[in-house]
């Protein structure tokens, strides 16, 4: 049985390349004891249960580092009538935002990236978080926490941030990190790991669990 959607919790989080938003959702899921999902485990579920191979997604998102070469990629179909028609990365998201449509549906979770705000618009229990931060606080984060080099970082991260903004533009008009597209917006250089996480805990409890206006379609 469904949960109960009162009581339903369906965390989103997007965030900055070094503002730690992949480590406070993690934790985030943790605390709440709910499942966690992000790229890896969206991409073997996809796989799992479409069958496509995740090297196609690998492939994908490199390419949406050019902003044109994933739109010509995009609109490159088969040229055939129905879903065969798609292009490869319009089919991919279209399995990513089946899959994460479910994920929600099944119960309480934590979704970082993959579009998942914009895929979840319009559902009442969801709440999506933006993580971001000052530069040096988000280059301090990449080296001594995830290991990048420190004369590459600034390279890897603008390179991150703009296939994500890419990729989020392209597959829903929207402009990646605009305030208006989420309910909370956090800078993470200000507070610790778990105070960022309790914080999020405390805005779901405080949060008014209603449609956005923001978007009027109908699911």
């Amino acid at each position: 049985m469904a949960e109960n959607e009162t009581k339903k919790r369906v965390i989103t989080i997007s965030r900055e390349y070094g503002s730690g938003g992949r480590l406070i959702g993690k934790r985030l899921a943790e605390k709440l004891g709910i499942p966690y999902y992000d790229r890896d485990t969206i991409n073997e579920r996809i796989s799992r249960e479409s069958g496509y191979d995740k090297d196609m997604f690998a492939g994908q998102e490199k390419k949406a580092k050019n902003s044109f070469l994933y739109s010509l990629a995009s609109a490159m179909g088969t040229g055939e009538a129905g879903p065969e028609s798609l292009s490869l990365n319009e089919r991919l998201f279209l399995a990513q935002f089946d899959t994460i449509r479910k994920i929600a549906e099944e119960g309480s979770c934590v979704i970082v990236g993959r579009c998942a705000d914009y895929i979840l618009r319009g559902l009442p229990y969801a709440t999506n978080i933006f993580i971001y931060a000052e530069e040096a606080d988000k280059i301090k984060r990449a080296v001594e926490e995830y290991g990048d080099p420190e004369d590459q970082v600034r390279k890897i991260m603008k390179s991150a941030d703009k296939a994500r903004a890419n990729y989020y533009a392209y597959h829903t008009g929207r402009k990646w990190g605009e305030h208006v597209n989420f309910n909370l917006s956090l800078d993470s250089g200000y507070l610790e790991l778990e105070d960022a996480v309790d914080l999020i805990i405390a805005y779901t409890e405080k949060q008014i669990w209603r449609k956005s206006t923001i978007d009027e379609e109908q699911y």
